[in-house]
């Protein structure tokens, strides 16, 4: 049970540092699920991510560029990043197959929006066929194996009734 002595302001402060753990569960789960996926697949490893943080770092990697580092360096930071975010939700009432739902379409358009924005990425909808799926089911394990993590850690203390009759 997640203490509320110190306000609100606390208890989201607790919910969003439990919720590192979850994230790090989440970026475990997705590596793990990566490499499984490509043993079966035979698909390459992806850079674009390490690629992107490079990028957002000022640096210039070339599409060439293998940068690893960089690469679990950004998955794992959006993977806390998220957690964080997740454990924030949970205390706010976000919970169970919602919360897994809301993350994976966060992490998508998250990944996205920077790959995009630095030019590391290409839209999904020019990826080739599968692609995008194989992306959001990876997406949804890290979410699952967050959520899992997060609802153990961090209650919803902070879920509120009000607004349920009217907006």
């Amino acid at each position: 049970m997640m203490d509320t002595t110190g306000g609100r302001r606390a208890v989201l402060a607790r919910a969003a540092g439990r919720g590192l753990v979850g994230g790090l569960a989440g970026a475990a789960a997705m590596a793990a699920g990566q490499a499984v996926e490509r043993a079966v697949t035979g698909r390459p490893a992806s850079y674009v991510a390490g690629r992107t943080l490079l990028l957002l770092l000022g640096r210039r990697p070339g599409d060439d560029e293998r940068p690893v580092a960089a690469t679990v360096a950004m998955q794992v930071g959006t993977s806390v990043a998220l957690g964080a975010l997740r454990g924030v939700w949970r205390a706010s009432g976000l919970v169970a197959v919602r919360g897994h739902v809301a993350q994976t379409v966060t992490r998508i358009l998250l990944d996205q929006t920077l790959e995009n924005a630095t030019g590391a990425g290409a839209p999904p909808r020019t990826w080739r066929r599968g692609e995008a799926v194989v992306e959001v089911l990876h997406a949804a394990v890290a979410a699952v194996a967050t959520g899992l993590v997060v609802e153990r850690l961090v209650d919803p203390v902070l879920e509120s009734r009000r607004g349920t009759e009217s907006h």
